[in-house]
């Protein structure tokens, strides 16, 4: 009897000291946290700015004078005067083509013209004298003015074999040499006057009632995209494009450095309206089917931390690298900015202080 009271006293001990074991384990895994670590992101705030409203379109760079040279005569070219590239003065001549028949031609029209000038003489002093008739001296007057337009048409036509430049301006690439033979149409060069340039444009027929002469316009280029050119409106079209509803604009380039004329660039007209506006920076709106989704970094219901809370809003412009919100949104509400694909419901975050926006 006492050996199995000794069994049953070493068999509680054991148990006692594997349940207290046990209870000890599960103590210490209640109290452990299995909740998932926070989320590290960059916060930016949403700023209250004053915006200047503009007007976006395209537009195309032109000479404020602007030629392609062509022949009006043809024949063969006897001279080229000028080489690609050149600046030439108006009136300067830049091309001359065969003149031979022409110059006969002349030659023949004046001696017609001068026996012409003495018959008329002749008969004018005869018609006082009622030596001839009326009808004698109509024709011979008749004589002399169609050797006069002749000698015009002649002089006209041997002119045209000569070609000058209409203004000042920069010759292209020629087109044409030596001894090539040219046709009426025949594309000699492009002639440029790049002293002054100018923009034109179309913007839709309700941004008419926005723009006026004189307003600031900024645009760039695909090659120097870091560059703002800058121009000013000069004239508007007082007729809208029936088939497209478009208003052509011209404005004066006032910076011209590195433009040349047909360029394409994107600009800007700059209008004298300001609106106040409420930004995030882009980087903040994430973009899906369902909308434009920004975070709002708000405290914990205990205060202890910080959680991200998904919103939908709506959104507008873009400049400077921050978005309009459209939505209801305060000035300096703190936003997410990088780390929105690790967010979700109720997801504790810590803000890197090295991604700040």
């Amino acid at each position: 009897m006492r050996a199995y009271l000794v069994v049953l006293a070493l068999l509680a001990i054991i148990f006692g000291g594997i349940a207290a074991y046990l209870n000890n384990k599960w103590s210490s895994f209640a109290e452990m946290d299995f909740s998932p670590p926070p989320v590290t992101i960059g916060a930016g705030l949403s700023k209250a700015e004053s915006w200047g409203q503009y007007i976006e379109a395209v537009g195309t760079v032109k000479a404020k004078q602007g030629v392609e040279l062509t022949s009006e005569e043809s024949g063969q070219i006897t001279a080229v005067l000028v080489e690609s590239g050149d600046k030439v003065q108006a009136g300067q001549t830049l091309i001359e083509i065969n003149s031979n028949v022409e110059q006969a031609a002349l030659l023949r029209q004046k001696a017609s013209l001068k026996l012409a000038e003495l018959n008329f003489k002749r008969d004018k002093k005869l018609l006082r004298q009622k030596s001839i008739s009326e009808t004698q001296f109509d024709r011979s007057l008749a004589d002399l003015e169609k050797a006069q337009a002749q000698l015009a048409e002649t002089e006209a036509r041997l002119a045209n074999k000569t070609i000058r430049a209409p203004f000042n301006g920069t010759i292209g690439i020629l087109e044409v040499e030596l001894g090539d033979y040219v046709s009426p149409g025949t594309i000699i060069a492009s002639l440029q006057d790049l002293s002054s340039l100018q923009l034109d444009f179309n913007v839709p027929s309700q941004a008419a009632l926005h723009l006026a002469a004189g307003m600031p316009i900024e645009f760039t280029i695909a090659a120097y995209p870091d560059t703002v050119f800058t121009a000013e409106l000069t004239a508007i079209n007082p007729k809208i494009e029936p088939n497209t509803r478009n208003l052509k604009i011209r404005a004066r380039v006032t910076s011209a450095d590195q433009l040349v004329p047909g360029t394409f660039v994107q600009l800007r007209v700059i209008t004298a309206e300001k609106i106040e506006v409420i930004t995030v920076p882009e980087s903040s709106i994430s973009y899906s089917l369902h909308g434009n989704t920004l975070h709002l970094i708000e405290p914990t219901e205990d205060g202890n931390g910080l959680t991200a809370k998904a919103v939908v809003v709506k959104t507008g412009q873009v400049r400077n690298s921050n978005i309009r919100v459209l939505s209801p949104l305060p000035a300096g509400t703190k936003v997410v900015t990088a780390g929105q694909n690790k967010l979700y419901p109720g997801v504790l975050v810590v803000i890197d202080e090295k991604v700040q926006l």
